[in-house]
């Protein structure tokens, strides 16, 4: 989920937290365990600062090690502790619990959106996408907030943030029941689609569409049971070769690889330069495919130049490859 929702999520779970005895009883308790809540639902997105670095290791590596299970258990000890530096009055071992929670929800929803997490790691280092809530979704936002405005206003935090919660697995499960349609009539719409990857927009009722049959690319869109297809390309294996090689080798493109489940490849000769580049199928926006890898190749199969990342013109690209030398 985005940043924001993460907070507003922190927030309500400190609320939450007053059903414990333990909390709402004692008042540092209270103001640590809260404290512990809204640092907890942001700890694990600290690998954001990878984006500084390149965008390549940002790719390999957002939420992959800390959101994974090591991570999940590591997060609630240093934060507690931290924050029971500040506040020794507070019950630590309550602190720690809600904190566990905090960071625990916080990886368990970012499961639920198409980026997804390596949530399994280290037992696996699949990355684990359910695809059926948008990274920002202003439906889930806008219900946290009005129940926080609503404890804000005089309610009692734990009838509210509980009713919040009851109507957000049923939100949840809505969810999971429109993907589940929209699947269908992508199938119905494509027989011999063989994978198909249904991702969630800002709409509730709009949704991306990649599928793959035995010999093409589909890209579309769903409204509701309603599919129109934009673009088919033709399947058709990488091929093996010293450029390709060489290209593939390389950090950007490794990074896309790693990511990328549907894609489709161009290699073209540039002036003097072979070109190289991967093309995201799930991400179509306005004609365009913003989420590339591109290698720059001289006639010594040498990387001249790459980059990986979301790119929306032609333009923005060549001058992204100009001053990006690899």
């Amino acid at each position: 989920m985005d940043t924001g929702t993460h907070i507003v999520m922190g927030i309500a779970l400190g609320g939450l937290a007053l059903v414990d005895p333990a909390v709402a009883s004692h008042p540092a308790t209270a103001t640590a365990v809260m404290a512990g809540t809204i640092i907890g639902s942001q700890a694990p997105d600290i690998d954001t600062v990878l984006k500084l670095r390149n965008n390549a290791i940002y790719i390999r590596h957002h939420r992959g090690a800390t959101h994974s299970i090591p991570a999940v258990l590591l997060w609630p000890l240093l934060i507690a502790g931290v924050i029971f530096l500040f506040e020794p009055e507070a019950d630590l071992l309550h602190l720690w619990l809600w904190t566990f929670l905090a960071v625990f929800v916080h990886v368990f929803v970012d499961i639920f959106n198409s980026y997804g997490t390596q949530a399994l790691r280290p037992f696996s280092e699949k990355w684990v996408a359910l695809g059926v809530i948008n990274t920002f979704d202003p439906i889930l936002f806008g219900m946290h907030v009005i129940a926080l405005l609503i404890w804000f206003f005089g309610a009692d935090p734990v009838w509210t943030i509980s009713i919040l919660y009851i109507i957000a697995v049923f939100y949840y499960v809505l969810r999971f029941a429109v993907q589940y349609a929209v699947k269908r009539a992508v199938k119905s719409t494509i027989p011999d689609a063989e994978e198909i990857i249904v991702a969630p927009t800002l709409r509730f009722l709009q949704w991306r569409i990649a599928a793959v049959s035995k010999n093409h690319y589909y890209v579309g869109r769903a409204y509701g049971r309603s599919i129109t297809l934009y673009d088919k390309f033709h399947k058709k294996p990488i091929p093996q070769s010293p450029l390709v090689e060489a290209a593939l080798e390389d950090h950007n493109m490794a990074a896309f690889l790693s990511f990328s489940p549907i894609y489709r490849w161009e290699i073209r000769k540039v002036d003097d330069l072979y070109e190289m580049r991967l093309i995201d199928l799930r991400y179509r926006s306005n004609d365009y495919y913003p989420f590339v890898a591109v290698a720059t190749l001289n006639d010594e199969y040498e990387v001249i130049s790459s980059y990986t990342g979301w790119i929306f013109s032609e333009d923005k690209l060549q001058k992204k490859l100009d001053f990006l030398p690899d």
